[in-house]
C-alpha cells in the first residue's frame, strides 16, 4: 500500500506555497509525481525533450513511440547523478553506496568478485602530504573515548614552544590552544607570508603521478622479493602472441583521496596481494605462499619514503619542484586478531569520502573562469584566497622567447599556444585547490565497477515494468536544461522520493523480522 504524500515544512514562503497548492490542484498531480519519480529527490534534475520509442528486441520493430511534448511538463526528468553530497544529498547518497559496494566487493567478494579474494592479504594504507608550512592543528596524545565520532578527548596544545619565537614577518611561531574539533583556525597557517602556497598547489596537482609511481614501486619491491626468495616468475601468453615472463603476484588497490583542512590531499588506499594464473590471467587467485602481509606493508613503507617527482621547469622556478610523500606514513592490517579495522568499517570510511572534495577547507564552487576567478584568488587574502590565486597564476599560459629561447609567462588567454602546458591543469583544477584527479579510483581487477552497478539497476528497475517485457527503450533526446520548473515542483519531488525512501526501510526491516521468527520458530 503507496504512503499518501504529506508536506509538512514549517517556514513555506508565500510563493513556494502557492506553486505547492497549484501543482497539487491539477487533474494530473498523480501521473506528474510518477513521472519525475526518477529524479525524485534531486536538487537539479537535467531535463531532456525528444522521442521515446519501445523497440522489440527480437525483431528491431518499433512498437510504439512517443514524444515528450505528451508528457507532463512536456519533458523527461533524469537525475543530475553528481557525487557530491554538497551539490546533490540524494545522487551523492546513490553514489556512496555503490562506492561502498566497489570497496567491500574487493574486500570479501561478491558482484561478480569470487568470495576467495577475503582471504588474499590486505592492507589499509593513509599516505600524506608533506609540510608546507606551520599551520593550526588538533592532535589528541591519549584517547579514552569509546567512539571516536563523539570523542570529547583533551587534545593537546596546538603548537606549544618554550620561548615565544616570531617569525620574519613577524608572526608569532606557538600556538598554546587546545582547539576543538570545529575550530575555524584548524589547519590555517600560523603566517600566511610564510606558507608555500605555491609548493602545495603543485603538490596536488602532481599527487596523481606521485602515487602511480609509488604503486609501480611497490610491485617492483615484491617482485625483487620473489627473486630472492626463489618463487620462479609466471609464463604468460599476451593476445598478440607473444611470450612473457611476468612476477607471480600483483597488488590491486582501491583508493580515496580526502581533502585534510590545509587544503591538501592524502590519499587512502586498500592494497590487496593477488596471485597471477598463467592460463587465466584476468583470473582471481591467491598470492604464492612465500610472499605475506608483512612483506606488503614493508614494499609500501619502503616505496613511499624513496618515491619523489621533480615536476617540470616552471617561469616561476626553473628546477621545478619536489613532490615527494609526507613523514606520516600510515599502513593497517584489516581484519587482524585484535584490531580495529574490519571490512565493513574500511568499506563505509572509503564510501563517505567518496562524496566529498574540498568542503573540509570551507571552499565550496564550480569551475572557475577568467570572469569569476576575481571572486575566490586574492593574493593578499586567506589561505584558500592565496591557493586558488596560486592555481591561476602558475597555470598561465607560456610563451618562448624566441631571442633567448626561454619560456616566459603570459598572463593573456592565449588561445593559439600549442605547446604542451604541464600547469595548465592547476588552472583548470583552480575550484579544487589543483587536484584534478577522481576521488576514488581502483585497479581494473581490484572489484566491480559503477557501470556494472548502474546498468544492473537499471535493468531491474526496468523489469518491474511489466510493459517493458521484451522490448528496448530507445531514446533520442535533447539537452534543455537542468533544475526544478518551480520551488514547489522540487519541495513535492524531494518529499515523495524521501517518503518513498522510508517505506523501502520499514519494509526491509519487516522482511527481517518476519525472516527471524520464521528462523526461531524451526
Amino acid at each position: 500500500m503507496s504512503t499518501p504524500l504529506t508536506l509538512s515544512r514549517p517556514g513555506l514562503a508565500a510563493g513556494r506555497d502557492a506553486q505547492v497548492l497549484h501543482r497539487s490542484a491539477t487533474p494530473e498531480f498523480s501521473g506528474w509525481v510518477e513521472h519525475t519519480r526518477p529524479a525524485g529527490g534531486c536538487s537539479r534534475p537535467i531535463r531532456l525533450t525528444g522521442t521515446i520509442a519501445a523497440v522489440d528486441r527480437h525483431t528491431g520493430r518499433i512498437v510504439s513511440e512517443q514524444h515528450t511534448d505528451e508528457l507532463p511538463d512536456r519533458t523527461l526528468y533524469k537525475a543530475c547523478g553528481n557525487r557530491r553530497e554538497s551539490q546533490c544529498p540524494d545522487c551523492a547518497w546513490v553514489y556512496q553506496g555503490d562506492a561502498f559496494q566497489v570497496v567491500r566487493g574487493g574486500l570479501t567478494g561478491g558482484k561478480g568478485v569470487p568470495a576467495s579474494v577475503s582471504r588474499h592479504p590486505v592492507v589499509f594504507a593513509t599516505l600524506t602530504a608533506p609540510s608546507f608550512g606551520a599551520v593550526h592543528h588538533r592532535h589528541v596524545p591519549r584517547r579514552t573515548c569509546a567512539s571516536r565520532q563523539r570523542c570529547d578527548c583533551r587534545p593537546a596544545p596546538c603548537r606549544a614552544r618554550s620561548t615565544a619565537a616570531t617569525c620574519k614577518h613577524g608572526q608569532p611561531g606557538v600556538c598554546f590552544a587546545r582547539h576543538d574539533a570545529d575550530d575555524p583556525r584548524l589547519g590555517r597557517p600560523l603566517c600566511l607570508d610564510c606558507y608555500d602556497h605555491d609548493h602545495q598547489v603543485v603538490w596536488n596537482g602532481f599527487s596523481g603521478e606521485l602515487w602511480r609511481r609509488t604503486k609501480q614501486a611497490i610491485e617492483r619491491h615484491l617482485a625483487a622479493l620473489c627473486r630472492r626468495r626463489g618463487i620462479p616468475f609466471v609464463r604468460v601468453v599476451t593476445a598478440s602472441g607473444k611470450v612473457r615472463w611476468v612476477p607471480p603476484l600483483r597488488v590491486s588497490h582501491g583508493k580515496v583521496a580526502e581533502m585534510q583542512r590545509r587544503a591538501a590531499v592524502h590519499f587512502h588506499v586498500l592494497l590487496r596481494l593477488d596471485g597471477v594464473d598463467p592460463d587465466n590471467p584476468d583470473a582471481l587467485v591467491p598470492p604464492p605462499a612465500g610472499i605475506t602481509v608483512d612483506d606488503l606493508e614493508e614494499a609500501v613503507h619502503a616505496a613511499a619514503s624513496k618515491i619523489t617527482v621533480t615536476t617540470p621547469a616552471h617561469p616561476d622556478r626553473p628546477q621545478g619542484w619536489l613532490v615527494s610523500w609526507g613523514k606520516q606514513v600510515d599502513v593497517r592490517r584489516i581484519n587482524s586478531a585484535g584490531g580495529e579495522l574490519t571490512d565493513d568499517k574500511v568499506a563505509a570510511y572509503l564510501a563517505k569520502y567518496a562524496t566529498k572534495a574540498t568542503e573540509a577547507t570551507g571552499h565550496c564552487s564550480t569551475r572557475l573562469t577568467p570572469a569569476t576567478i576575481d571572486d575566490y584568488a586574492d593574493p593578499e587574502g586567506d589561505h584558500l584566497a592565496r591557493l586558488i590565486d596560486a592555481c591561476w597564476h602558475l597555470g598561465r599560459p607560456t610563451h618562448t622567447d624566441t631571442a633567448s629561447g626561454a619560456a616566459t609567462a603570459d598572463d593573456r588567454q592565449d588561445t593559439l599556444d600549442t605547446e604542451p602546458r604541464p600547469y595548465a591543469g592547476l588552472r583548470r583544477w583552480a575550484h579544487m585547490l589543483g587536484f584534478g584527479g577522481h576521488f576514488l579510483t581502483k585497479a581494473r581487477r581490484y572489484s566491480v565497477t559503477f557501470t556494472v552497478l548502474r546498468d544492473t539497476r537499471a535493468t531491474y528497475r526496468r523489469a518491474e515494468d511489466d510493459d517493458t517485457t521484451g522490448t528496448i527503450t530507445v531514446g533520442t533526446l535533447t539537452y534543455v536544461g537542468s533544475g526544478w520548473l518551480s520551488d514547489g515542483d522540487a519541495l513535492i519531488a524531494n518529499t515523495a522520493a524521501r517518503q518513498r525512501r522510508e517505506s523501502r526501510r520499514i519494509g526491509r526491516e519487516e522482511l527481517a523480522h518476519e525472516a527471524w521468527l520464521l528462523g526461531a520458530a524451526a
